[in-house]
């Protein structure tokens, strides 16, 4: 096991270098930089104090020359300055990063505890009515996009019932209610899509785990339901929902960009998306690695979580 994990963490890291490699290469590709979208927001600029500006934040030089100090910062733990706001990349994620993995995890418990449930009855029940609305209810949530979603929730809250979230942010730990009351609504959008895709998984993965051999054994014994699933069926059909959530963790992330960015969530999505309008490099290639390392070590966790799910699977 210890030398799986070793070499998963080095296959990570080269990973994220070529991740990053291809970011820092395409938003240098793409027409105009931070300089730019001052430049259009400042008449007085003149065509002498562009030039200047460029080689202040040290943009004007040659893509290696960039890349080789880029990747010397970043051997050294050392994210870079923002182009636009003089801060450390660093700072610049400290101060929006729990936000996002708050909202993050809240959406994938919401998601777990809407679809886990709903999957197994769906499958135990098998065309029945109770199948047929856990169906209808994975349709729904795979038909309509988090962006319509959450436009129709601001209007229905405003609208409705007069209150939006409040602004702001405290961890858990410190205002759990006020994280709950701005959380809330946002993770249940994300976790309501997300769930929609685990249920799918659930039913077809129980479904399949139900026609094996030693479920008909277990029924044979006279074992109750509750017995057989939960002791028997449940634990082996976790296998291909948890590969599920690993690999779909990267569209919950994407979520979260979409859901900040509309409720003014000042998280990590949201402050990479102003990042890649103004053109900040250094920002956008630190928001990168940061949902890049999320997305390497959840494929990480999942492939340990295997062994635990079903003890045959071993790790030379």
């Amino acid at each position: 096991m210890r030398y799986y994990i070793l070499r998963r963490v080095l296959l990570a890291f080269l990973v994220l270098w070529l991740v990053h490699l291809m970011v820092f290469s395409m938003v240098r590709l793409f027409p105009g930089d931070v300089v730019m979208m001052r430049l259009a927001q400042d008449a007085t600029m003149t065509e002498e104090s562009y030039e200047r500006a460029r080689q202040e934040l040290g943009i004007d030089r040659p893509f290696l020359v960039q890349y080789g100090d880029t990747m010397g910062g970043l051997l050294r733990g050392d994210l870079g300055d923002s182009l636009l706001s003089g801060r450390p990349v660093k700072d610049e994620l400290g101060d929006r990063v729990w936000l996002t993995l708050h909202l993050a995890i809240m959406s994938l418990i919401i998601a777990l505890l809407i679809a886990i449930p709903i999957g197994i009855v769906s499958a135990i029940r098998q065309d029945t009515f109770a199948d047929y609305g856990g169906r209808m209810f994975s349709i729904l949530g795979l038909s309509l996009p988090d962006f319509w979603t959450g436009v129709v929730a601001i209007l229905v809250l405003s609208l409705w019932f007069h209150w939006l979230p409040p602004r702001g942010f405290e961890e858990i730990w410190i205002d759990p209610i006020k994280v709950i009351q701005q959380l809330g609504i946002p993770a249940l959008i994300i976790g309501f899509r997300f769930s929609a895709i685990i249920m799918r998984m659930t039913r077809s993965s129980m479904l399949e785990v139900l026609r094996e051999d030693y479920i008909r054994t277990a029924w044979s014994k006279g074992l109750s339901e509750q017995r057989v699933i939960i002791g028997h069926a449940l634990k082996n059909s976790f296998i291909p929902v948890i590969t599920l959530v690993g690999q779909q963790f990267s569209i919950l992330l994407g979520g979260t960009v979409i859901i900040e960015t509309i409720f003014l969530l000042p998280g990590v999505g949201n402050m990479t998306l102003d990042a890649v309008i103004f053109r900040d490099y250094t920002l956008v290639q630190g928001a990168v690695i940061f949902f890049g390392g999320i997305m390497v070590l959840m494929n990480l966790l999942v492939d340990i979580s295997y062994a635990w799910f079903d003890p045959r699977i071993r790790y030379g």
